[in-house]
């Protein structure tokens, strides 16, 4: 990430002073184990709505990818289902026709392409800025659809890749029909990942790309590689999201040419839009009520949901363009004022 390190005695009293303030922002508050208990409860007082729960999870995972470019680094793409379909093929494809039956092991390797991949796309791409790199990321992710397309006899095609069968978590929990497993197998991946996400954003690392989102110029004056910086972190979050997409290969036991469309890739940018972009919890309020209104909309009416949505997106926008969360914020702030006027 390459910045300078020559510091003179002022620089690094600062330097020491972002470190402690770095450190501060990096503890953890009581109301963050909120929804982690709530995701625990889910599985005991929905029993039924598991296997949904965990199509969940795979989303807020593939949602906390995309705020690791988009909320920190500042780089927007709406190509992102590339790299989610790159790790749910891998996945499937090692099952289907490698014989490679270990889901974590697969999982970890479809991870590990997606992250690869990842970087030298981003060395390409990130060359370009604004509406350039907009279609390019576009074109990326329509050039790897129609590649599966093409190279049917492993992907499946249009039909779809069949066939996988992961083998039992751990030699023991296999995928069961309600997916109680899995669920449980999905939300401790996604713990998994969160902490790293977390710790990242909270890092020095974290803090050269919030500066690389706010005045790129800037940084490349003080000496970073900013090529290189962001370049890491659309590789990190190519390969969050390959995760994402091997575990709803196994979880589904199928992959299709959808996990590569441009549908895929804006429905993750609305589930940020809704939750909040640069927040890390954004990926989980947006994916649980997208979910939400995707299912209750249905019910009323099958064909027009999608509108219901818009619409929704619309009001979050002028009305909250923070977010979800950022109701959450404004009710706080409104609470604390209130109860010092009350002292």
């Amino acid at each position: 990430m390459a910045c300078s390190d020559e510091r003179t005695a002022p620089d690094a009293g600062l330097a020491l002073a972002a470190r402690a303030s770095v450190a501060a922002r990096h503890r953890w508050r009581p109301w963050e184990a909120l929804p982690w208990v709530l995701a625990l409860g889910a599985y005991f007082a929905f029993p039924d709505y598991l296997f949904l729960g965990t199509q969940v999870l795979i989303l807020i995972l593939f949602a906390l990818s995309l705020d690791l470019i988009l909320g920190y680094a500042g780089i927007v793409t709406l190509g992102h289902a590339a790299y989610f379909g790159l790790g749910a093929y891998v996945a499937g494809m090692l099952s289907a026709h490698g014989g490679w039956h270990e889901p974590i092991s697969g999982l970890l390797l479809a991870g590990a392409v997606a992250a690869v991949f990842g970087w030298l796309s981003g060395l390409l791409l990130l060359r370009y800025h604004g509406l350039a790199l907009l279609m390019l990321t576009l074109a990326v992710g329509i050039m790897l659809m129609e590649l599966a397309n093409v190279l049917e006899d492993w992907t499946g095609g249009f039909d779809g890749l069949y066939g996988i069968t992961p083998a039992p978590l751990l030699g023991r929990f296999e995928n069961d029909l309600f997916g109680r497993n899995y669920y449980v197998y999905s939300l401790c991946v996604l713990f998994l990942v969160f902490l790293v996400c977390r710790r990242l954003v909270h890092s020095p690392f974290g803090l050269v790309l919030q500066g690389v989102r706010d005045n790129e110029r800037r940084k490349r004056a003080v000496g970073c590689d900013v090529l290189r910086a962001k370049a890491t972190a659309f590789a990190i979050a190519a390969g969050i999201a390959g995760l994402a997409g091997g575990l709803f290969a196994q979880a589904n036991a199928f992959v299709t040419l959808d996990v590569l469309s441009f549908a895929r890739s804006g429905t993750v940018l609305i589930v940020l839009i809704l939750g909040g972009v640069g927040r890390l919890y954004g990926a989980f309020v947006g994916a649980t009520m997208y979910y939400l209104l995707e299912d209750q909309l249905a019910k009323i009416s099958p064909e027009f949901w999608q509108f219901g949505v818009g619409l929704v997106l619309v009001l979050v926008v002028l009305f909250a363009r923070g977010g979800l969360l950022s109701l959450l914020d404004v009710a706080t702030s409104r609470w604390r004022r209130d109860a010092r006027i009350a002292r």
